[in-house]
């Protein structure tokens, strides 16, 4: 029986198989329009719409003027996310094998919290949160994303309300929020993933629509009230998430 996928389709997924053997290295260019036109009998509007698939998937890029190109994916490293990992904004530890500097930036706003971070915090939808957006770089290179909202109700008018300033900044949840008496005994991760946005994508340094990996973590205190949380975002192709896991004797 023949192969009734969308002809685009079939044509992304022999220039992905070219590439994962090697037919295709890093750098070099894929085949141009009129090239993929002809080997494959296609319209302009076929071959432009495989082409695209292949960005998306983070298998190629553009580049001005000069055509479209495989691009690295090879994992840069992990970054595992366990109970010993340093209690920072980051909240993991970059394990890669050359040594790492981690920098990051930081903006914080008050805003109403929207409804889905509403149900997480168990709060009410368009009560006061501090948002804080993060964009991590190691080496000077884009690595990390997240998005953090606190409930001002816990946080309003204390030493630690802003995340980045006074005299507990980029101490992590459990440290900032330690110094105003409330103890944090957990945290939970719910890990997925879904396209890039345009925002991300130019932050990240990939394609829109590309693969990340996105990771939902909420902070809670001892009473299991939420008191923080988050979305993490990382390029699914570069980076790859460890967990460490250990078993009571």
């Amino acid at each position: 029986m023949g192969d009734s996928r969308p002809v685009y389709l079939r044509i992304a997924d022999d220039l992905r198989r070219r590439i994962d053997e090697g037919a295709l290295a890093v750098g070099d260019r894929i085949p141009s329009r009129s090239e993929l036109k002809r080997a494959y009998e296609a319209s302009d509007q076929t071959v432009d719409r495989a082409v695209r698939v292949l960005k998306a998937a983070g298998y190629a890029e553009g580049q001005f003027g000069r055509g479209v190109f495989v691009t690295d994916r090879a994992p840069l490293g992990t970054l595992l996310r366990s109970t010993g990992a340093v209690d920072s904004p980051f909240a993991a530890e970059i394990r890669t094998c050359h040594s790492t500097a981690l920098a990051w930036e930081a903006f914080s706003s008050e805003t109403p919290a929207p409804a889905p971070i509403a149900a997480r915090l168990g709060i009410g939808p368009g009560d006061p949160v501090l948002c804080t957006q993060y964009e991590y770089l190691a080496n000077r290179h884009p690595v990390q994303l997240a998005t953090s909202w606190e409930p001002l109700t816990i946080t309003e008018g204390t030493d630690v309300a802003l995340p980045e300033r006074g005299p507990y900044a980029r101490r992590g949840v459990r440290g900032r929020l330690a110094a105003i008496g409330i103890r944090v005994v957990r945290a939970q991760e719910l890990v997925g993933s879904r396209p890039a946005t345009t925002p991300e994508a130019e932050a990240l340094g990939c394609a829109a629509g590309q693969c990340v990996t996105v990771v939902e973590r909420t902070h809670f205190d001892g009473e299991d009230r939420a008191v923080e949380t988050s979305d993490i975002v990382v390029r699914a192709d570069r980076w790859r998430l460890e967990y460490a896991i250990t078993f009571a004797n």
